[in-house]
């Protein structure tokens, strides 16, 4: 095997050294010309690489901006598509509510209607077997008025008047009575010490149903659910 020995190359500044006239600077343009066409060469393959991946960029972008665009106003024009056909059913369900609180109402104000005619009877038949119960009737208007200096004067209808002081002469002696045809059956009005106070079973009884509505009618402009 034969001995290797390794060789050392000249460096270009002796290479250059050693070249013809002329030649050295015709190597160091062709040495620059290599390094500007490198230079353009990179730019122009940087320039496209980058432009080719900021358009497939912009492309994923304005695809994902695009769907998503697309996928809103889907959204929106589905919730007006359904808020149109909604509208109807809305105004269908609430004249349907309000028949219903009319229907209720008008059901309710006939339930106290029949109450009071009920109530009215029952009480004209009460006074009728027992018109005494009127005595009673003075008894607690009188109670609530200031003591009378003067007498008593207690106007009736003169059919229960004479009804009365057949039935209890001692109870009906305690004041005058008086016989007044104005005045309905169950009807009474006192008079004491110059004061006049209503004893009948009429307004009672409007005071009775005034409280029953307000428990079962609902009040003026309210509208029931």
């Amino acid at each position: 095997m034969k001995n290797l020995r390794p060789h050392r190359f000249p460096p270009l500044s002796q290479i250059g050294q050693s070249l013809p006239p002329g030649a050295s600077a015709q190597l160091q343009r062709s040495h620059e010309e290599a390094f500007q066409e490198g230079m353009e060469r990179g730019y122009r393959e940087g320039y496209d690489s980058g432009a080719e991946s900021g358009r497939q960029d912009g492309l994923e972008a304005g695809r994902a901006e695009g769907l998503r665009a697309g996928a809103e106003e889907g959204r929106r024009e589905a919730l007006a598509r359904f808020e149109s056909l909604a509208a109807p059913l809305d105004a269908v369900i609430d004249e349907l509510r309000q028949l219903q609180g009319e229907y209720q109402t008008a059901l309710r104000k006939e339930v106290v209607e029949l109450v009071a005619k009920v109530a009215r009877q029952v009480i004209r038949s009460e006074l009728a077997l027992q018109p005494v119960q009127m005595l009673a009737l003075v008894d607690e208007t009188l109670a609530t008025m200031p003591p009378a200096r003067e007498g008593v004067e207690v106007h009736l209808n003169p059919e229960e008047l004479e009804r009365i002081c057949e039935l209890a002469p001692d109870r009906a002696g305690r004041w005058t009575l008086i016989p007044d045809p104005r005045l309905e059956p169950g009807e009474c009005r006192v008079r004491a010490g110059g004061r006049e106070a209503d004893a009948g079973c009429r307004q009672r009884l409007a005071a009775c149903m005034e409280q029953v509505s307000a428990q079962l009618l609902p009040q003026t402009g309210e509208v029931e659910a």
